[in-house]
C-alpha cells in the first residue's frame, strides 16, 4: 500500500489569517494521524507565510507517524532539519515567494550542491528525497546525488488528467521504471486529488508515499477531515 502524507500547510495559513490558534495545527495533525494517514509534511517557506519555523519543532513531539519536512536547502532550512530530525527531508527548488513549487531540481546543474547537502541529511539519520520532473535525465542526475528517494512533481499528470489525457501518464510511468531500475524509492506530490489519485497509484510502479495537502484539505471542506483522510487511503491500495 503506498503511505499518504497530508501537508497541513493550507492549516497553517487559516490559522494565521487570524493571528490566534485556530484551527490548532498540533490537534490537526494528532488528528489526521488518528484517522489513518502514515505521515504528515509540512513546507516551511522563509517568510513563514504558513507553517512557522516554530510549528516544525512543535510537531516533532506530536509526529509519532513519518514526518517530512519540504523546503529549499538554504543556511536556515538545514539548521531547522537538522534541529527538527524529521523521518525524510525533501528538498524543493522553490524560489522565495513562490505561491507554490513550480518545477523539480535541474539535478544535473546542481549535482554537486544537492550532493553535500543530502550528505549531511544522511549523516544524522535523516531520509532525503529530491523533487524532480519527470525526465529521464533529471532521474539519472538524482542517483548520482546519492539521495534516497526521489518525488515526482505531478502537476503536468494531474492537469493532462483533468482535460481527459490519460496519456499524461506516460512520462512518470517511465520515470518510475528507471527509477525502480536504479534503485530510487518513489515519491509523489502536486495536485494530487481525490479525483486522480487512484490511476495515478495504479500507473505507477512501487509507488511508496504521495504527499497530498492543498486538494485534501479542500476536499475535507465539503466531506469531512476524517472521511477524505480514509477515502485517499482506499484509493491508495
Amino acid at each position: 500500500m503506498t503511505k499518504l502524507s497530508v501537508n497541513i500547510n493550507k492549516i497553517a495559513t487559516l490559522r494565521n489569517a487570524r493571528g490566534g490558534n485556530v484551527p490548532d495545527l498540533l490537534k490537526v495533525a494528532t488528528d489526521i494521524q488518528k484517522f489513518g494517514a502514515q505521515g504528515i509534511t509540512i513546507h516551511p517557506r522563509p517568510d513563514e507565510r504558513h507553517i512557522r519555523y516554530q510549528d516544525a519543532r512543535d510537531l516533532k513531539s506530536i509526529v509519532y507517524t513519518e514526518y517530512n519536512i519540504e523546503g529549499n536547502p538554504q543556511h536556515n532550512f538545514i539548521d531547522l532539519v537538522l534541529e527538527c530530525k524529521p523521518t525524510q527531508v525533501t528538498l524543493v527548488p522553490d524560489a522565495i515567494g513562490a505561491i507554490t513549487s513550480s518545477a523539480g531540481w535541474d539535478t544535473i546543474k546542481f549535482q554537486d550542491y544537492l550532493t553535500e547537502v543530502i550528505s549531511e541529511f544522511q549523516r544524522n539519520g535523516i531520509r532525503t528525497s529530491i523533487f524532480v520532473d519527470p525526465i529521464q535525465e533529471m532521474i539519472e542526475g538524482a542517483k548520482k546525488t546519492g539521495t534516497n528517494r526521489i518525488e515526482l512533481y505531478t502537476e503536468s499528470f494531474a492537469h493532462q488528467y483533468s482535460l481527459g489525457n490519460e496519456k499524461g501518464i506516460e512520462p512518470y510511468k517511465k520515470a518510475a521504471i528507471l527509477a525502480n531500475e536504479l534503485g530510487l524509492g518513489i515519491n509523489a506530490g502536486h495536485d494530487l486529488s481525490l479525483d486522480n489519485i487512484k490511476f495515478f497509484k495504479e500507473n505507477i510502479p512501487d509507488l511508496l508515499e504521495v504527499s497530498i495537502g492543498h486538494a485534501l484539505i479542500s476536499e475535507a471542506l465539503y466531506l469531512g477531515l476524517d472521511n477524505v483522510v480514509n477515502m485517499y487511503l482506499n484509493k491508495l491500495k
